[in-house]
C-alpha cells in the first residue's frame, strides 16, 4: 500500500511516517519503480506500536534507542528497552522515562503548592 493508505491504516499521517523513517524508527520502505514508498502490514503494525509507545510518554529519542527491537512488540514479545533492574524496577529507556516523569511530577507539585500558598496569602 502507498504511504497515504498505510498512514490511514495506522491512524496517522503520511508526514508522520516520513518523520519516523527520517528519525530511524521505521526502516526505509520498499519503493516502486516510480520511487513511491510501499508499505505492508508489518510496517503498519510497527507504526501502531510507535504511536502507542509515544502515547505512553516515551519520546522519539527514547524509541531511537531501541528501534532495532520495536519489531518484538509487534510480535507480542517484550522488547528489552526497559528490562528490570534492581528490585524489579524498570531500567534502560523505560526506567529513564519513568524517572523523568517522576521528576516532572515532583516539580509540578511543588509549583502548584507554591502558587496555592501565594494565592491564599500564606
Amino acid at each position: 500500500m502507498r504511504i497515504g493508505e498505510a498512514a490511514a491504516a495506522a491512524g496517522t499521517t503520511a508526514r508522520a511516517l516520513r518523520f519516523y523513517e527520517q528519525r530511524g524508527l521505521l526502516p526505509p520502505p520498499e519503493r516502486t519503480a516510480s520511487g513511491q514508498r510501499e508499505y505492508g502490514p508489518d510496517e503498519v503494525a510497527r507504526v501502531r506500536v510507535i504511536r502507542d509507545l509515544l502515547g505512553l510518554g516515551l519520546t522519539v529519542e527514547d524509541l531511537r534507542g531501541c528501534a532495532d527491537r520495536l519489531h518484538l512488540v509487534t510480535e507480542d514479545v517484550s522488547p528489552r528497552c526497559g528490562s528490570a533492574g534492581a528490585g524489579g524496577a524498570p531500567s534502560g529507556v523505560v526506567g529513564r522515562r519513568l524517572a523523568a516523569l517522576d521528576s516532572e511530577i515532583g516539580r509540578l507539585v511543588a509549583l502548584r503548592e507554591n502558587l496555592a500558598r501565594r494565592a491564599s496569602g500564606r
